[in-house]
């Protein structure tokens, strides 16, 4: 009797490759070539009472995120309850502490929690996360990072940075300093600031200044405490919004006017933000639409229904009242 072991080792892919396959799931179309072929020439016939106990639906999903005190992360989590409670789902949420190890574990424990599928909230995708993706073989959707393999959905990073860019020159600025995290985090810490220098790098006066923090506000205002003392920019930029208020918290702490000395501005528009003064010019991200179109594309997934390899939002450049025009 012909097994799946046997196609996929005459095949020269792995065993959950071949699964994936008979499951309708997401596979290269000369794999997909390659596999029809060697199926069809051995005469393997899957067994469908195996299949049907597998398509068996929990109506439970699995959202793994990156850290609890994340303003972006929890506006994401309330279209994901939204949308989830909306059509029935029960979410299932795990705290990867931004740790690649507990996120490989947390793969693994939902896949045997028999969730129908996975939210991932992504810092970055290695490659021992797309092997244990490939080994538990259910429908997998990424957010926030882009990847090749797995299907996902983005934000439009790169022309985030553009927006702020581009309004600092209209201000008329050119001494800027950028707070940023790991390029590692291809979205907020690569792309954002790629963007930004690009449009920034145009003009043939300005100067940027480049210097890597971290996500917690803590240790972004001790970064800044010792960039602002030594520092002549007139514009800075936090790759995130609350890196932006670190870095506003750490200038009053200097006796800096924001704006008067400095102008500030940040990537996220987190509602809470609305509340604060002066008002932190962002660029607003649709946190919450995100959730929701997550549980509307793994809903799909679940159902074995094509859906785009990725889909990527975008967001608005909100002025409020941390920038002013130099004078």
């Amino acid at each position: 009797m012909v097994t799946i072991n046997d196609i996929a080792k005459e095949a020269g892919v792995a065993k959950s490759t071949v699964s994936r396959y008979l499951n309708n799931g997401s596979v290269s179309p000369k794999t997909k070539e390659k596999i029809d072929e060697i199926v069809k020439r051995r005469g393997y016939k899957p067994n469908t009472f195996a299949r049907s106990l597998k398509a068996q639906k929990t109506n439970m999903i699995g959202v793994i995120i990156p850290r609890l005190d994340s303003p972006s992360t929890n506006e994401v989590l309330s279209g994901i309850d939204s949308k989830a409670h909306e059509k029935g789902f029960q979410l299932i949420i795990t705290n990867a502490n931004q740790e690649t190890e507990r996120e490989i574990e947390d793969i693994n424990t939902l896949a045997k929690q028999k969730v129908d599928g996975i939210i991932f909230l992504a810092k970055e995708v290695t490659e021992k996360h797309r092997e244990a993706i490939e080994e538990i073989n259910i429908p997998f959707l990424v957010l926030g990072q882009e990847t090749k393999e797995i299907p996902s959905i983005i934000h439009d990073d790169y022309g985030a940075g553009e927006k702020i860019a581009q309004h600092a020159l209209d201000l008329g600025h050119h001494n800027f300093l950028y707070f940023t995290v790991s390029r590692e985090d291809k979205a907020v810490g690569r792309d954002r600031y790629d963007g930004f220098f690009k449009k920034i790098s145009r003009n043939s006066r300005a100067k940027v200044k480049m210097v890597e923090t971290s996500f917690l506000m803590r240790e972004a205002y001790n970064t800044a405490i010792i960039e602002l003392k030594k520092s002549e920019a007139t514009f800075i930029v936090g790759a995130t919004d609350t890196i932006a208020l670190a870095v506003m918290k750490a200038a009053n702490d200097l006796n800096m006017s924001v704006p008067g000395d400095v102008s500030i501005a940040g990537y996220g528009g987190y509602d809470l933000l609305s509340f604060m003064s002066p008002a932190l010019t962002t660029v607003k991200y649709p946190y919450f639409t995100i959730g929701n179109l997550a549980i509307e594309t793994l809903e799909k997934m679940i159902m074995k229904e094509e859906v785009p390899h990725q889909q990527a939002l975008d967001n608005q450049l909100i002025i409020k009242e941390t920038t002013k025009k130099m004078k």
